[in-house]
């Protein structure tokens, strides 16, 4: 295509120059699963590919990206590392545009279309890791959509996308600047709001039927006094060894299988 250039290899000192000034205004994600996703939704922008790196992936990637006409630049292992701060990025980095938050009113009209749905409310989440792992298990259990705060929590980062395995571009994301404010239209819509506690209906026994909005709490706080408030009813998982808790992400997943299994 003239004028384009969908191959190129750069100099180490043209490598980093981009690297410094482009990285910084955009976002990148890293990992085969991670890229092709975003190559798939057309989000990305600039392909970097480990220069000594050979194989299937390699291929499909390349072919992906000359699809979608994302161009390509071939880059040392080091670069990559320096541009991943040292992550596992498995030969491929992928520079993004700015991750495209979905309004709240989109989850809540996918919602309606569905029986018995499921939306999922991170209270203060601040864990990348957590995050990308609720986004995995959100993606196969068919969740409607996950709501988290504009502040004082982790929103989508490299990091998530890359422990999403792709699933942070099938499942909607809403930022909200009030949870609590949120947590009314929900109600207003006709939503019934769970929340999780040491204390509550053991999750066995949990009443999925109807519209379920579930809370899950900040991984050392839990959900906050004020929003607990607003919580029609508390869900328990129930455990019989020595730990009094569960990592949010698994206690996330475990509930959200709970209320999937129920729809088979």
């Amino acid at each position: 295509m003239k004028g384009y250039r969908l191959l190129q290899r750069e100099s180490p000192f043209l490598e980093n120059l981009c690297y410094n000034t482009l990285m910084e205004q955009n976002d990148i994600v890293y990992g085969v699963h991670a890229v092709v996703e975003s190559l798939e939704a057309n989000t990305g922008n600039k392909l970097y590919i480990q220069d000594d790196l050979r194989g299937k992936n390699v291929e499909k990637i390349k072919a992906l990206a000359a699809e979608k006409k994302v161009s390509i630049s071939w880059t040392s292992k080091k670069t990559l590392s320096d541009m991943t701060e040292g992550a596992v990025h498995q030969g491929f980095v992928l520079r993004v545009s700015e991750f495209a938050y979905a309004d709240l009113s989109v989850i809540l009209e996918k919602a309606e279309a569905e029986d018995n749905p499921l939306i999922l409310i991170l209270d203060g989440l601040t864990d990348p890791h957590n995050l990308g792992s609720i986004l995995r298990t959100a993606d196969a259990t068919q969740v409607a959509g996950i709501i988290i705060p504009k502040h004082r929590a982790v929103g989508v980062t490299p990091v998530v996308a890359k422990t999403s395995t792709g699933a942070v571009a099938h499942v909607p994301i809403a930022r909200v600047t009030n949870l609590s404010q949120t947590l009314d239209k929900l109600k207003e819509a006709g939503f019934w709001i769970f929340g999780t506690d040491m204390n509550g209906t053991p999750s066995h026994k949990w009443n999925t039927a109807g519209k379920l909005a579930l809370i899950i709490g900040n991984e050392g706080k839990g959900i906050s006094s004020n929003i607990k408030k607003q919580v029609d009813e508390m869900v328990t998982i129930p455990m019989k060894g020595h730990v009094q808790s569960l990592n949010a992400s698994v206690a996330a997943a475990v509930l959200m299988y709970e209320v999937f299994r129920k729809k088979l």
